[in-house]
């Protein structure tokens, strides 16, 4: 698939988004129903304009730009393009991969700034814009900002060109610069059909060791399963050729290869809280003290993992360019999300890249002395439910849980604290129940963790009970 960059637009002037797809730290909606090719183009036009604005962007430097495997990607990413070059700015067209190539291509090529066209791991009729520039993330009052731009109207002026670049050599040779590993190992790789299975190819073939990929084959229809790794229905095929192959481990991708699923020897899913307590042993070494970051959604354990390592543990909000952000503020060499999303800052960029993830997690598995369960084994086994998520209206998503947190702030248990980081979380000691809204799609995101299987239940009939009296209900069927 290649762009369509010959795109023209009826619209010169002012261009007002839906207001439900600006979101927090993304632009995402779903095609022909609250997001287009007009808007691709439109947001090229306000994005560079508030980088020459903004941000006193260079007009000789260049913005790049990549797109993933969905249907609607080639047409939107000509549309952004044509769009960006309207107000003056060089694009270098990175084409067809995983997000994570594009932030990639930035780095390496010190670029002004990047798009990805992408919608993640959402449903195929869904497509979206994560934004970088050269100073950091781009999100929340940015993206507000840069839409108040579209809607007025006043655009700069220019006359770019653009460039196609093939990076994907570059691209896996830095990945294979960290890959230390000190025996073959066999590995089953699932890419769901998503943007890095072509990347994943290239990579794979030049690792030692046996490799089995599944659903390496970009399809933005996605026909096997859907590409999102946090649900376990969708590792089953992994899991499945794990225990077929002997394979010491497998990992799964989502649809634009930022975040990683994990399972061990046995098939058993190993969440991304409890990965992030093995990176931090070797980042902890190289950077005594340091402050480590997880989202809300982490389990206790990561954070007195990391505390008793020597690290620094930091509870912080939900969201990649909010992670990041973050750990810009605080110089983390490490963070990570639940959902799948670690950062890497010690050796690597900082920014959310799977396949570089499935590179480390390689390192630490060939220098131990026992399979992937093995390191794990030590730590505290907590109960704790995967991620369930309530369906709910897009537009009023994010009034509900401030309304659970009324109810609450009244009528709390004893001993039982409110944390509102990022939604409502309920502790209790090792014990806790989350609800919060997601930023990508139109639910409400739950996860609870208890010291016993007694204690989870207790949670889980508590957060039922708070969601109940907002009108809600929630199911652990799924």
């Amino acid at each position: 698939m290649k762009p369509q960059n010959n795109f023209t637009s009826n619209q010169s002037g002012p261009h007002n988004f839906s207001p439900t797809i600006l979101r927090e730290y993304d632009i995402r909606g779903q095609i022909d129903i609250n997001l287009n090719e007009d808007d691709a183009y439109a947001l090229g036009r306000a994005f560079g304009t508030w980088l020459l604005r903004e941000r006193g962007a260079d007009l000789q430097n260049h913005i790049c730009v990549g797109y993933d495997g969905r249907e609607s990607s080639p047409a939107l990413a000509g549309a952004l393009v044509g769009g960006l070059m309207e107000t003056g700015f060089n694009v270098v067209n990175v084409g067809l991969g995983p997000s994570p190539m594009l932030y990639f291509a930035v780095k390496d090529r010190g670029a002004e700034a990047g798009i990805m066209v992408t919608g993640s791991h959402n449903p195929s009729d869904y497509n979206g814009f994560k934004m970088m520039a050269k100073s950091g993330p781009v999100f929340g009052e940015h993206i507000q900002t840069i839409g108040k731009i579209a809607a007025s109207g006043n655009f700069e002026n220019g006359a770019g060109a653009m460039d196609h670049v093939d990076i994907r050599e570059d691209y896996i040779a830095r990945l294979l610069k960290d890959y230390t590993g000190e025996r073959d190992m066999t590995v089953a790789w699932d890419a769901g059909n998503g943007a890095a299975g072509e990347v994943l190819r290239m990579l794979t073939d030049k690792l030692p060791g046996k490799h089995i990929l599944l659903f390496d084959d970009i399809d933005g229809s996605f026909p096997n399963h859907h590409p999102d790794p946090t649900v376990d229905a969708n590792l089953v095929d992994l899991q499945k050729a794990v225990k077929e192959n002997s394979c010491d481990l497998g990992i799964a991708f989502d649809g634009d290869g930022d975040r990683i699923g994990v399972v061990d020897e046995k098939g058993e899913v190993l969440r991304c809280d409890i990965l992030m307590t093995l990176y931090a042993r070797e980042v902890l070494e190289q950077h005594p003290g340091a402050a480590i970051i997880g989202d809300v959604k982490c389990s206790q354990v990561m954070f007195d993992e990391i505390e008793r390592l020597g690290g620094k543990p930091v509870m912080w909000k939900t969201g990649h360019s909010l992670i990041k952000d973050k750990m810009a503020e605080l110089d983390a060499p490490l963070a990570g999300e639940l959902s799948g999303h670690i950062f890497f800052n010690d050796k690597y960029y900082g920014f959310d890249d799977a396949l570089y993830c499935g590179v480390r997690l390689l390192n630490e598995l060939a220098k131990a002395d026992g399979p992937l369960s093995t390191l794990t084994s030590d730590l505290p086994k907590l109960h704790n439910t995967p991620e369930y998520r309530v369906e709910v209206d897009e537009e009023t998503k994010f009034d509900i849980v401030p309304q659970i947190a009324d109810n609450l702030k009244g009528n709390m248990p004893d001993g039982f604290e409110l944390d509102e980081t990022d939604g409502v979380r309920v502790k209790n000691g090792q014990d806790w129940w989350l609800l919060r809204p997601s930023n990508t799609q139109a639910v409400l995101v739950f996860r609870a963790e208890s010291a016993s299987q007694g204690g989870l239940e207790k949670l889980k009939d508590m957060a039922l009970q708070e969601i109940a009296k907002v009108g809600y209900t929630l199911s652990f069927d799924t």
